[in-house]
């Protein structure tokens, strides 16, 4: 789709301050013989709302080349999600649900990994994801499923044939779905009159102090702050009641929104606002301010791995993110400079990194033999991967991470 120069919530100007290229699906790993020719990319821009402050990429991608059927990504995948989703299932059974026969929806449940919880406590329950291969997985564990795209239409259908909800929830969701007038508005007729909308995205706040602009790219539409949720809630009839920061993913905020009128917002909201303010996270100067470490950071890895690989050094990367996508393309990282990037699930390897065509090869791969240098594209589950990989320090080896900076450690 051609770029937008309107902001897709309030229609006020957008303002351009980040470019990262050309860029492919980030999630479309492709098969070692399939025509180059074929593969897709678009325009990585990053624009800032002069109205309602919310950011967003200036092209929108189809919706339907991103959640195919084979979408490769399982939020089951980390032990660290597992838990974390199992922990915020007990959390919203125990504050939420407290009327007879309670429903639960979850958009994007992917392999029902927080849904499983919910089923397990006998909980009426409902998932909508438009790939039908995760939601295979979920119906396999006995979770309902509606293979469907979240919007006003669908709404008015779940709510017809199964009533009000109490809660919907969403993790990494929301930020990906451009058309949020619609979202809303289902959320208006399916939501019942005391529910919550429970939605759990990466922060731009958290994005801006680490540099982390590889939580930048096509699924990413929106980069939420307090601020800008909150002028999107009230646009459409509710009211950002709490909010909460979550460690995992390298940073993301929990929001919580209501019908207005019906909470009273925790403290935590203002004070947030307020945080947001004095750090200036509207202001043009600040995202120009990042815009500029951004550059920084790709010159300093580019070249790091370039005098490594000069030296002789071997280096392999670890993580078929799709985050990574984002460094890869914008850094010009490709296979001369890394050999293959190993990766647990089992739908990447064997194909190439989208865009960049680093081969993928499963995690026994690491250790056939040890690199000198492990590029960690994964670097917000780096706690979980190096627990798993003790014997590749202990062998020499060294990790490179770009998060907050590039760094050897």
């Amino acid at each position: 789709m051609p770029p937008t120069t309107t902001c897709r919530v309030c229609d006020a100007p957008l303002r351009q301050f980040l470019d990262l290229g050309r860029q492919p699906l980030s999630d479309a790993f492709r098969s070692p013989d399939a025509d180059p020719a074929d593969e897709f990319f678009f325009h990585l821009a990053v624009g800032h709302c002069t109205g309602c402050t919310m950011v967003q990429l200036m092209e929108e991608v189809p919706r339907e080349k991103m959640f195919r059927e084979d979408y490769p990504y399982h939020s089951s995948g980390s032990s660290v999600m597992r838990e974390h989703f199992a922990a915020t299932a007990r959390q919203l059974l125990a504050r939420e649900l407290t009327g007879e026969d309670p429903f639960v929806i979850e958009l994007g449940c992917n392999d029902g990994v927080m849904l499983d919880t919910v089923r397990r406590a006998g909980v009426r329950h409902l998932g909508v994801d438009p790939s039908a291969g995760v939601g295979d997985v979920a119906r396999a564990k006995g979770i309902r499923v509606r293979t469907a795209f979240f919007e006003e239409a669908t709404a008015r259908e779940i709510a017809a044939e199964e009533g009000p909800a109490d809660v919907v929830y969403a993790a990494n969701t929301l930020c990906h779905i451009p058309y949020l007038d619609s979202v809303l508005r289902g959320l208006d007729a399916v939501l019942a009159p005391g529910g919550v909308f429970v939605f759990e995205d990466p922060y731009l706040g958290d994005i801006v102090e680490r540099t982390s602009y590889d939580q930048i790219y096509d699924e990413h539409f929106y980069l939420f702050t307090a601020r800008s949720v909150a002028a999107l809630a009230e646009r459409f009839g509710f009211e950002l009641v709490d909010v909460e920061r979550l460690p995992v993913h390298g940073g993301e905020l929990r929001y919580t929104l209501a019908r207005a009128g019906a909470r009273t917002p925790a403290p935590a909201v203002a004070a947030l606002l307020a945080e947001e303010e004095r750090r200036g996270l509207a202001d043009p100067a600040t995202l120009a301010a990042f815009a500029a470490r951004v550059a920084r950071s790709r010159d300093d890895l580019l070249e790091l791995l370039t005098r490594l690989r000069a030296e002789g050094r071997t280096v392999v990367a670890y993580g078929a993110t799709a985050k990574s996508a984002t460094v890869a393309n914008y850094c010009g990282i490709g296979p001369d400079l890394v050999s293959f990037v190993c990766d647990t699930t089992p739908a990447k390897q064997g194909r190439l990194t989208p865009g960049a065509h680093l081969p993928v090869r499963p995690a026994t791969a690491f250790a056939e033999p040890y690199p000198d240098y492990a590029l960690l594209f994964a670097w917000n589950h780096a706690e979980e991967i190096m627990a798993k990989e003790p014997a590749f320090a202990a062998s020499g080896g060294h990790w490179i991470t770009y998060v907050p900076d590039v760094r050897v450690l």
